[in-house]
């Protein structure tokens, strides 16, 4: 049975949306599919967002099918707008910001730790595990709506951060898979959708719009990370192409610290009525100042001027059983918008800063909330022809000539304007970047892109340019003299440039380097955004930490063959990037036959 249809998801950290196109039709007519999902136990609605947070039930709410949905009876946890609505009342059994967790290397994130510190009477999940409860209701929803097109025979494009390392991408593969989605998947980094959405939207106009030697931002702002990509217009075979130039880190920053941000505002507003809140109505203030940040700085051209914030009350005082304070559209406005998006210079830094030596492991949230800074170190890093970040600052930064804006957070208008602003003071007015007018269908434009992509890629169309947003690394012990309590120094061999297109490979050159066999040994794995200049076989001695970051490490014994006498083994390195952007890794023999495999996963069988 051929596909019937190309489906693209884009799977959200606040939000997840399942996008849709005919592969019948002559253009792509790309649709929203609407997600039945429970908004109250035993409610069934049918919403075009999935949020994305997974309650876990206890027992006894678990009773009289007030979970069940058209496709499944008899479950202990629901996934959706009840589940968020849950994260009021019971956080410590809702899991929020699973694609976060999916890439935290400090954590194992195939083990049951989410919701993070939940009491052991909590039955937690992995973080693959949250993930693939989402994808599984977008599938069940799809195959719902469309009985006779089963989603494992459709085309499927599956979106990620464009600053997910391999391992990220290997895991969120993993979750696909188990939710039921098509071996031939692929992925596509968010910011790409983003602008092939616009893409179709705009249609073959769009060489007018552009033109050789622009560069364009994509500032993507959802609801926990901000995500920032560089796409240049480029010239091949006499026709525009499209090229995605730099990628920025993943940054836990988004419309979650402005909820946060609003309540501990409104809070000292209930102080001063003499209200005191505990920690269980701080959790509610938190998802209801959200409602009056979406009500305060929507697009509508009437909205209101105040909001009432109310939560339930916890005290016999109390009379009605709520406390409510009203909260000023200016005031909100005023507080997002120096606290996310002040003024700064384009050579300015995030803070940071450290209230203590001593850090919880969780996610590594920013603790510099200012976009602004975090886009001016970003445009600093890649401008210029600098390698590094430490050496930015004398950088010329990257002036984009033209953004596109994406994520929830940019439906306020004056958060999108202040942002121009801050680009307008770095560069000047008249260098100031253009936006990319289209609709601001922000909650979808992700999953419209990604099925636009998907039609494109099966019948023609559009496509953007630029490989790996990654250079990475292996790391190699040296030979050196042992000094006690001392590590030998590490060196870090270049297997995979930035740019190498995936589906390609290479030979790694380099001197040769002896791989351990037959014993458990630890596998270092490297990455870097910012290091364009390094090819293959290429070898560094030192680095900073802006530089390279530690992916994960692969614990392995290889096996020996009994030929092999010695623990080590002369290879040189064969890398091949595969289509959803894995690194396979070959250590072949330069003495003796043989051929060892590693990946840039996670995964317990990659040896």
């Amino acid at each position: 049975m051929s596909a019937k249809y190309v489906i693209g998801i884009d799977l959200g950290t606040t939000n997840s949306v399942l996008a849709y196109a005919s592969l019948d039709a002559e253009e792509p007519q790309v649709s929203v599919l609407g997600i039945p999902q429970l908004v109250a136990p035993g409610v069934v609605e049918s919403r075009t967002t999935l949020p994305s947070f997974l309650y876990l039930a206890p027992e006894h709410e678990c009773t009289g099918g007030v979970f069940d949905l058209p496709w499944a009876a008899g479950r202990d946890f629901v996934v959706g707008e009840l589940a968020r609505r849950k994260a009021a009342e019971a956080p410590h059994r809702t899991v929020g910001a699973a694609k976060s967790w999916l890439c935290h290397s400090r954590v194992d994130r195939r083990q049951p730790i989410l919701p993070w510190n939940a009491p052991a009477e909590v039955a937690k999940v992995s973080p693959v595990t949250a993930s693939q409860r989402y994808l599984e209701h977008l599938a069940a929803a799809w195959e719902h709506a469309f009985p006779d097109a089963p989603i494992t025979q459709q085309h499927v494009v599956l979106t990620v951060p464009a600053s997910f390392d391999a391992s990220a991408r290997e895991l969120t593969r993993e979750a696909a898979l188990a939710a039921g989605l098509p071996q031939d998947l692929l992925l596509l980094e968010e910011p790409q959708a983003a602008v092939y959405s616009w893409l179709a939207e705009t249609g073959p106009r769009w060489r007018r719009v552009l033109k050789l030697g622009d560069v364009l931002l994509v500032c993507d702002v959802g609801g926990g990370t901000t995500d920032l990509t560089l796409v240049a217009v480029a010239e091949e075979d006499g026709e525009l192409v499209l090229r995605r130039m730099a990628v920025g880190n993943h940054l836990l920053v988004g419309g979650d610290n402005m909820d946060l941000t609003a309540a501990h505002f409104v809070a000292a507003r209930f102080a001063e009525k003499g209200i005191q809140l505990d920690p269980w109505q701080s959790v509610a203030l938190w998802h209801s100042c959200r409602n009056a940040k979406e009500a305060l700085l929507a697009p509508a051209a009437d909205k209101p001027e105040t909001f009432p914030v109310s939560i339930l009350g916890r005290g016999k005082r109390v009379v009605g059983g709520t406390v409510s304070v009203e909260i000023e559209r200016h005031s909100l406005e005023q507080l997002l918008l120096e606290g996310f998006f002040p003024h700064c210079r384009v050579t300015d830094r995030p803070a940071r800063r450290r209230v203590s030596g001593f850090q919880e492991i969780g996610l590594p949230f920013e603790t510099d909330t200012a976009i602004t800074r975090h886009l001016a170190m970003f445009l600093q890093a890649h401008g210029g022809g600098q390698s590094s970040e430490a050496d930015s600052a004398s950088n010329q930064p990257v002036r984009p000539t033209h953004v596109l804006f994406n994520g929830g957070v940019f439906k306020a208008e004056v958060l999108r304007q202040r942002l121009l602003e801050v680009m307008a003071e770095w560069f000047g007015q008249r260098a100031a970047p253009r936006v990319l007018e289209g609709s601001m269908d922000l909650d979808h434009a992700v999953a419209r892109g990604a099925a636009y992509y998907a039609w494109s890629k099966q019948r023609g169309g559009v496509r953007i340019r630029g490989g790996t947003a990654r250079a990475y690394y292996v790391g190699i012990e040296t030979a050196a003299l042992a000094v006690p309590g001392a590590q030998r120094p590490l060196r870090a061999l270049c297997v995979v440039p930035i740019g190498m297109e995936e589906g390609t490979e290479t030979d790694v050159p380099s001197d040769e380097i002896g791989l351990v066999v037959g014993e458990p040994a630890c596998f270092r794995f490297f990455s870097s955004s910012v290091r364009k200049q390094d090819r293959p076989g290429d070898l560094l001695a030192y680095w900073s930490p802006e530089e390279l970051q530690e992916t994960d490490s692969l614990e392995a014994v290889l096996p020996a063959d009994q030929s092999i006498d010695e623990p080590c083994v002369p290879v040189r390195f064969h890398a091949r990037l595969t289509e959803l952007g894995v690194l396979e890794l070959w250590c072949v023999g330069t003495r003796i036959p043989g051929r060892w495999k590693l990946e840039f996963s996670v995964r317990e069988d990659s040896q």
